[in-house]
């Protein structure tokens, strides 16, 4: 099993002699909300008789984190996830440590877990009448209360030593069968140590390099390193195999690598054994939240500014082929996701993706998935290119695809050709790279079918001018054509961000190929008339901004909005 690394010496300073843990110096020094919820979580009492608290001091306790906590320099703060677990951010001089505060940190149960573990041997037949993963549960449960007694025989009769559960059961206190019950829920049914990971809603990415600490990526502290760790490589391995199990993606020393999706719609890759990762198996965890940030969140987070985004609404609403590019973590996907809230309300959107990331808030929207197998050493089964075939004859009014990266671009470009609008992600710094990537093995897509991609947003995660890392749309292309007596495209840039402000330029202002070749034309504006289009992208940023100042800013809630200024024609 993996180990447990604190950043401090395991001591339990609990006052000794104390019957009652709530009558302890310590608890009496917490904050009556603290004590709150301590009074239900004892375990996390104990955590803190554990913490040196003459050191670091009482950790502050947040229901919910702000953004602004991510500026403190020596945050030392708990917060809680779910399941009675909690996670305490622990500040250590150049990094920090993310600390999950299970039910079973204060004991150690492996002795009991294996004598339970072989007990259920006996109860295969309750088991496997269960289906659902709730009923799994339930069984688990019964069984364990069962296999184990909190109860003292001495007090039972005669009829409860020979038939309840006291003859054969396991003994234990009502700490240990908390611990257990939770314990083995996590093991047998949820990803293990990883589960306190999985609850936590503020978590981007999970890591695990091989030996040693897991490591996080957090929207609010950034970069953690976990105080969980792989001591050796046969016992990383064998959590591997069991990931691999529990997602119904098995990893062999033949078929190494692995792309899956978790129950929670979390994206996994999963690279086993030193024959081709001399650090050892390795795996990361993409986390995706059930209600995407909308484009006034971003906003929010400065990602971008109201301009762009009226702007970027004109262009998807009006069928536009958009290409978000940029470099892995750079927020392509979530970019793309707020823009989903621009396409018309009653649209039939077609998703196709190799693993499911995007988000529609749309009605009528086909999710497609790629589904690949190995049969005779060879992949099999339903690929991109397809998926985005089927797509074409399914009569969408928008393709999504969630990410370009072989012959399924040139589908995706005779789409376009053909009238359907497109929006991808794609993985390129520049639209000099994009182009080349493009017009290059294996995605080949013809110089002169180049044209029909409208507009190109370049992401980035950057170091702000404050210091901290953030992302931002770097800048917003125009694709104009393609050249074949120079062998050259042309494309206009029509936002860029300013570094040493953080601020962004709107320098396509009355200069835009898009917005007055296309879009005007496409909204009624004769040629004479044509930069009243620039209005319109003034009165959108206005909506957008008092949207937002009402506080209008979920996705799901802002796309119920604009559907209705849709309808009345107002937006």
């Amino acid at each position: 099993m993996p180990s447990r690394t604190l950043p401090f010496t395991e001591t339990n300073k609990a006052d000794e002699g104390e019957d009652d843990p709530f009558q302890c110096a310590l608890f009496r020094m917490l904050p009556k909300p603290v004590q709150e919820v301590t009074r239900g979580n004892v375990h996390l009492l104990e955590y803190m008789h554990m913490v040196p608290i003459e050191e670091v001091g009482i950790p502050e306790y947040h229901a919910t984190l702000t953004k602004e906590l991510g500026d403190v320099k020596e945050p030392n703060l708990i917060y809680p996830v779910g399941d009675n677990v909690f996670v305490h951010i622990y500040p250590e001089g150049v990094g920090n440590t993310y600390i999950p505060v299970e039910p079973t940190l204060s004991q150690d149960l492996s002795a009991l877990s294996e004598m339970v573990e072989e007990k259920l041997l006996g109860y295969t037949d309750v088991l496997g009448k269960a289906g659902t993963d709730e009923e799994k549960k339930e069984a688990l449960l019964w069984c364990l209360d069962r296999i184990c007694t909190t109860e003292d025989d001495s007090k039972r009769g005669l009829f409860g030593r020979i038939f309840g559960k006291g003859g054969g059961a396991i003994r234990v206190t009502e700490k240990e069968m908390i611990g257990l019950r939770y314990l083995l829920v996590r093991d047998k049914l949820e990803l293990g140590v990883l589960q306190p990971f999985i609850l936590d809603p503020y978590i981007e990415d999970i890591s695990c390099s091989g030996i040693g600490n897991l490591y996080v990526e957090h929207k609010v502290f950034k970069s953690l390193r976990a105080a969980v760790s792989f001591d050796d490589f046969e016992e990383l391995d064998q959590f591997v195999l069991r990931l691999a199990e529990r997602i119904k993606k098995p990893v062999t020393y033949a078929d190494p690598i692995v792309d899956a999706v978790l129950p929670d719609g979390s994206r996994i890759n999963i690279v086993y054994g030193t024959d081709v990762s001399k650090r050892g198996s390795n795996f990361t965890v993409r986390r995706f939240s059930d209600n995407p940030f909308s484009i006034l969140e971003l906003i929010e987070l400065g990602s971008l500014d109201y301009t762009i985004a009226a702007y970027l609404s004109l262009m998807v609403s009006e069928g536009m082929n958009i290409f978000i590019a940029g470099e892995t973590a750079s927020g392509k996907t979530t970019l793309l996701n707020a823009l989903t809230t621009f396409i018309p309300y009653g649209s039939k959107i077609v998703t196709v993706e190799d693993t499911p990331e995007v988000q529609v808030p749309h009605k009528n929207w086909i999710r497609e998935v790629v589904s690949q197998k190995r049969s005779g050493g060879e992949d099999t089964g339903v690929t991109m290119f397809d998926l985005l075939k089927a797509a074409l004859r399914q009569r969408p009014n928008e393709i999504i695809v969630g990410e370009i990266r072989g012959e399924e671009g040139l589908i995706a470009f005779q789409a376009m050709q053909t009238g359907h609008a497109v929006m991808s992600t794609f993985h390129a710094a520049s639209v000099e790279k994009l182009i080349q990537r493009l017009t290059g093995s294996p995605i080949n897509v013809p110089k002169a079918y180049l044209d029909n991609l409208n507009l190109v947003v370049n992401q980035s995660a950057v170091k702000l001018p404050d210091g901290r890392i953030g992302r931002r749309t770097m800048s917003i292309s125009e694709i104009v054509g393609y050249d074949s007596f120079s062998d050259s495209f042309s494309f206009v840039e029509v936002f860029r961000w300013d570094t040493a402000k953080d601020t962004f330029e709107f320098i396509g202002n009355m200069n835009s190929y898009l917005l007055e070749q296309k879009i005007g034309p496409k909204r009624g504006l004769p040629n004479h008339r044509k930069r009243e289009i620039y209005g319109e992208v003034r009165r959108r940023a206005g909506i957008l901004k008092k949207l937002h100042e009402q506080k209008v800013t979920g996705y799901y809630e802002l796309m119920e909005v604009l559907a209705s200024a849709q309808r009345e024609g107002l937006f």
